[in-house]
């Protein structure tokens, strides 16, 4: 596996490196939002970059997109529903999403949940709310919901799907426990033996997947640990070691 990127999911897909030798892996756009639109143009270019490289060397591209663009009413998070995104970001990755699937590349597009784990930028969300925490007070959006899924089963699961051969999709690679912020904090608080006070913000989207494509493809995923309740086992993992506990 070509890997190009060096952040916290090309740091670990490197155990893959020596796997699947026809596929490179694009893991280094736009890691969030919101970023000034220069960084839009340049993931922009990287993609076609990428796309230019794969095409003459016969290489099949996987490009990490995101489950964020789910939330508008009605949506099920389903592959292939109609999506308006409802944050910038998304409408972003959608974007590059079409430049992927019209380059007649073979490819995958990825959507991704929340992938957490060891050495994770401060910035994203559990490093975000254990801060908070540790300073007496949080601020929870309500109605938010995310799809955690730790890293070690992200990396093994794209391990099992890349097995498969499947090419030219749109999957939701995630845990499909869809966990609300209130429940996340909880597990956190009483991880950590900490309370804090909740200053709650006004209602927000929820970028809930649904898995049913990944789990028909990848039947082998099941035995990965997920279903309900598995945002609390990916948290503990989280903790597993000092450095973890202190992002």
């Amino acid at each position: 596996m070509e890997i190009i990127g060096t952040g916290f999911l090309a740091r670990h897909l490197r155990p893959l490196a020596d796997a699947h030798p026809r596929v490179t892996v694009l893991a280094a756009g736009v890691p969030r939002h919101p970023l000034p639109d220069s960084e839009h143009r340049r993931e922009e270019r990287l993609v076609l970059d990428t796309l230019e490289h794969c095409r003459s060397r016969g290489r099949t591209l996987v490009f990490f997109s995101t489950v964020s663009m789910y939330g508008s009413p009605g949506c099920r998070g389903r592959e292939d529903d109609p999506v308006v995104a409802s944050l910038p970001y998304g409408e972003h990755k959608l974007g590059l999403e079409k430049l992927v699937r019209d380059s007649g590349v073979p490819h995958l597009v990825l959507r991704l949940g929340y992938v957490m784990g060891p050495d994770e930028p401060a910035y994203r969300l559990l490093p975000v709310l254990i801060r908070q925490l540790r300073a007496g007070l949080i601020t929870v959006q309500r109605g938010a919901r995310r799809d955690l899924l730790h890293v070690d089963e992200f990396v093994a699961a794209l391990d099992l799907l890349l097995a498969t051969g499947t090419v030219d999709e749109v999957i939701n690679l995630a845990s499909g426990d869809c966990a609300d912020i209130s429940d996340v904090i909880d597990h956190l608080e009483l991880h950590l033996g900490l309370g804090a006070e909740r200053a709650y913000a006004d209602h927000t989207v929820s970028h809930c997947p649904s898995v049913d494509k990944l789990h028909r493809i990848v039947p082998e995923v099941a035995a990965l640990g997920f279903g309900p309740g598995y945002f609390r086992t990916a948290i503990d993992r989280y903790f597993a070691t000092a450095d973890r506990a202190d992002p």
